[in-house]
């Protein structure tokens, strides 16, 4: 199956966590790692530019963290990110340089690129989002099956086994989603594709692609 890989999907410069993706074919697979990595990442970070706020919590001092945002360790949010009112981080996330996370958007095990952007309502939840990656406001990570089964991603007539229960989104670089989509478990879009307003998705969107309605995407001229 191509257009699922760490390589083709992402550009590992743009994020502090490019080790994190060390020996991982496929995105999903760091989703359990996430955490350790953090922590083990923190410890090392320059006191000077990062500022350790309670456990597990290190935030940029050029960042801009609203005072009723809800922060949750382990997490790191880089230089210049942005975290707005009453932004909810349940832990295990990344906030990449200069990305903003909005107005009751919640995050959970996540790795946000630099410059994402979250900023209206949204859920994104075990799930990495690529280098300014957006998405439009309400749309969200669906990442537990109805069924509970663990979740395979699907696409090109094949599948493959992720081995875990909980498995949101994919988003490449330079990813667009619609307001109001939904994004299913497993769902892995490419680099610089558009998700249409209240799209329900599903499987794997090939890159450079506008996805109009579930299973039919174009590709953009």
């Amino acid at each position: 199956m191509t257009g699922v890989t760490v390589e083709e999907l992402f550009d590992l410069r743009e994020t502090l966590a490019g080790d994190l993706f060390a020996g991982a074919v496929y995105p999903w697979e760091v989703l359990p790692k996430i955490a350790d990595f953090i922590r083990e990442l923190g410890a090392k970070l320059d006191p000077e530019r990062f500022e350790k706020r309670g456990e597990d919590i290190w935030i940029a001092r050029s960042a801009k963290v609203a005072p009723t945002a809800c922060l949750n360790g382990p997490l790191i949010v880089d230089e210049e990110a942005e975290i707005r009112h009453c932004a909810f981080v349940r832990g295990s996330a990344i906030v990449g340089k200069g990305a903003v996370v909005g107005n009751s958007t919640e995050l959970k095990n996540v790795v946000l690129f630099n410059r994402v952007q979250v900023p209206h309502y949204n859920y994104v939840g075990d799930s990495i989002l690529g280098y300014k990656a957006h998405m439009g406001a309400g749309s969200i990570t669906s990442n537990v099956k109805s069924d509970k089964t663990l979740v395979k991603i699907k696409g090109q007539g094949e599948e493959i086994e992720t081995g875990l229960k909980k498995v949101g989104a994919m988003l490449g670089d330079g990813v667009e989603v619609g307001c109001n989509s939904v994004l299913n478990p497993g769902t892995v879009v490419g680099r610089e594709s558009n998700i249409y307003p209240t799209s329900c998705v599903r499987g794997v969107v090939p890159a450079h692609s506008i996805l109009k309605k579930s299973g039919e995407a174009v590709e953009k001229r």
